[in-house]
């Protein structure tokens, strides 16, 4: 079991440290569109693209980077007391309190899921059956049999009225992918208070 443990953790560690460090790249895609998005304004040539484009470069780069900055205990803490704390106290705390986080993108992760069925033109109220039909479907009958599944693609309603659907794919894995590395850092906790070995990477 405890070998088990430390497979998983390694196996998150790596896979989300990985695709943290892509996602970084993301933040110089956001600083050409910016920069574009300027330009354009001083020149008084129409963009209708950067607005939706930013928008949905800095919601990838939040949520891909988001397992990372879990990872590496950089993400945002209200911290009274908990930096006076010792290593083994804070292991203990951070145990707990993983479950708080772990209900928060539980329940993101359903809306998110919920909010991608919708996109795909999904009006019911069972988007995992929905989803499991629809990749059935495409791997028992092929992509055309899984496409007539999908119904009315949702657009922004802006003038560039670009698809949803791809932006809220991208959603759907950074929660899933923060939800594995959450379940890592409860597993690392527990390795520490059994052993007193946080580095389990």
């Amino acid at each position: 079991m405890r070998s088990a443990m430390r497979g998983y953790i390694r196996a998150i560690d790596r896979m989300n440290r990985f695709i943290g460090r892509i996602a970084m790249y993301l933040v110089f895609v956001l600083m050409g569109v910016l920069l574009w998005s300027s330009l354009s304004k001083a020149t008084s040539t129409p963009s209708f693209w950067t607005l939706e484009t930013a928008q949905f470069v800095m919601v990838a780069y939040y949520v891909l980077g988001g397992p990372y900055s879990i990872q590496h205990g950089s993400n945002v803490r209200m911290d009274l007391f908990y930096g006076d704390w010792s290593p083994r106290s804070k292991a203990m705390v951070d145990g707990f309190t993983v479950f708080f986080l772990l209900f928060y993108l539980g329940v993101l992760f359903m809306g998110a899921v919920s909010s991608t069925a919708y996109a795909l033109g999904y009006f019911g109220m069972e988007p995992f059956g929905f989803f499991g039909d629809l990749f059935l479907t495409l791997i028992t009958e092929g992509p055309s049999a899984a496409q007539e599944k999908l119904g009315f693609l949702e657009r922004s309603s802006t003038a560039w009225r670009p698809p949803l659907w791809p932006i809220k794919i991208v959603l759907c894995i950074g929660i899933f992918l923060m939800i594995l590395q959450a379940l890592a850092e409860f597993f690392r906790d527990i390795e520490y208070l059994r052993e007193g070995d946080a580095d389990v990477a």
